[in-house]
């Protein structure tokens, strides 16, 4: 279970400006389960998703997983698995090492993780392109790629930052409904923060929407 407790962080502009984006904000979200976290774009979404990950400090509060509060603990020894809107693929890499990276920082050889980054792929139908460069792959296809490249990790918890943004409405659809596939067949827990209370109805079991730094269930 991932749990966020009194979570607190403040953000000064360079304008003056002192914005709240979470004031004792709290969370659960269960083994296997997907929640969303819906706000417009500045509600503080990608910072939550941040201090989760533990790239950003919160200035207060707690966040634990499995029980175990992960104050010190680096991105790098979280397990947890971000995803970006942009994507963030390597555009010197193929599509098969591209999913092959997460292995390799783990330690496996150059050889069983591209042997397994294969398997990944046949997994997303995307076996036939795995010695093409990313940037020749539609948007789509880039994105079963990230996905693909987090879920062979086998990560403990999987953040989904606006991960369709970037992609034109009937494309969306159709892969929102294969994300839940793949995520729900891994049983793996995810949060995904979204500006599309639809795209977040159509994944999550459970939705919150940001306001004022805290959060108010929807469903």
């Amino acid at each position: 279970m991932l749990e966020l407790r009194a979570i607190r962080k403040t953000f000064d502009d360079h304008s003056g400006g002192h914005w709240v984006l979470a004031d004792g904000l709290e969370l659960q979200v269960a083994r296997g389960q997907t929640v969303a976290v819906l706000g417009p774009s500045g509600s503080g979404k990608s910072t939550l998703l941040k201090i989760i990950a533990g790239l950003e400090a919160q200035d207060g509060g707690e966040v634990l997983f499995e029980g175990v509060d992960l104050a010190g603990v680096p991105p790098e020894r979280r397990g947890f698995a971000l995803m970006f809107q942009d994507f963030a693929l390597f555009p010197h890499l193929n599509v098969q090492d591209n999913v092959a990276f997460g292995l390799r920082e783990q330690g496996l050889s150059r050889g069983a993780a591209r042997e397994r980054a294969l398997g990944m792929l046949s997994v997303f139908g995307l076996q036939a392109h795995a010695r093409h460069k990313v940037w020749k792959l539609s948007g789509g296809e880039q994105q079963r790629v990230a996905l693909a490249r987090a879920l062979i990790t086998a990560p403990r918890l999987l953040l989904l930052d606006e991960p369709f943004s970037a992609l034109d409405a009937e494309l969306r659809a159709s892969l929102r409904q294969e994300f839940v596939t793949h995520i729900s067949a891994a049983g793996i827990t995810t949060v995904l923060v979204t500006h599309d209370e639809a795209e977040a109805r159509a994944m999550a079991q459970k939705g919150y929407r940001l306001v004022a730094g805290r959060l108010q269930p929807l469903w």
